[in-house]
């Protein structure tokens, strides 16, 4: 009498020693690309010029920079040469770059063009969405959470935020990128009114609670005299502090 045929082998099962050369494998990470050298450079200076770490009159070299970032000469004079073209630091040949003081035409000329944005897309904005609304409380939330750390740099990031919200809510983009275009000059001279006037802050927090409150009724005259005591205020405080 012949024995049953041997069953088919199943399909191959690995056991546990297959499996960590498997698992390595899938966990090797691949490093992460830093950007290219010229945008660390200029990544850095900018942040610092903002943030008020490098202020007006401070002198750079080359050297120094090269040394922060940790990379060669040759990209610091090509991000030297992006911030110089936007204002904010001036070359000078074997010496460095001077990093430039806000002037008080430059402050009146913010200013005048937030009253003329700023203003007009409140009017626009109304009646207010329920978005817009819920947004414009986060945003306030957060600026009273980084004021009460102490956190000037970011409570400026966010009081731009919340302006910025309104001026795209009026719904004319062309106005928008306008606006936009003034977002670091904004920064730099925000942080340098809170530096120069702590106390600021609570003051701000009040006027933009007002601002919320005039657009959650919809009291456009309301919206606009707030909104231009607000950014007068500011330009009175910044042309007795900054030069």
């Amino acid at each position: 009498m012949s024995s049953a045929p041997p069953a088919p082998a199943g399909p191959h099962v690995h056991d546990s020693a297959d499996r960590p050369a498997e698992r390595a494998q899938q966990d090797v990470k691949q490093p992460v690309k830093q950007p290219p050298a010229a945008d660390r450079v200029y990544a850095h200076v900018k942040q610092a010029v903002l943030e008020r770490r490098y202020e007006g009159g401070t002198l750079l070299t080359e050297g120094e920079l090269a040394e922060a970032v940790g990379v060669s000469r040759t990209p610091v004079r090509e991000a030297l040469l992006r911030l110089e073209v936007e204002g904010l630091i001036r070359l000078y040949p074997k010496k460095g770059a001077l990093v430039l003081p806000v002037s008080a035409q430059e402050i009146a000329d913010v200013v005048e063009t937030r009253q003329l944005v700023e203003e007009h897309a409140a009017r626009k904005a109304l009646p207010a969405p329920p978005q817009l609304i819920a947004r414009l409380e986060e945003l306030l939330e957060r600026q009273k959470k980084q004021a009460a750390a102490g956190d000037l740099a970011g409570a400026a990031v966010t009081d731009r935020c919340f302006h910025a919200e309104i001026v795209r809510s009026g719904g004319n983009e062309i106005l928008s990128r306008l606006y936009d275009q003034l977002r670091d000059r904004q920064l730099r001279m925000g942080v340098a009114v809170m530096h120069a006037h702590p106390d600021r802050i609570t003051k701000t927090l009040a006027e933009h609670e007002e601002i919320l409150e005039a657009l959650r009724s919809g009291d456009a005259e309301a919206v606009v005299g707030i909104i231009h005591r607000h950014v007068s205020w500011f330009s009175n405080l910044a042309r007795g502090e900054v030069r």
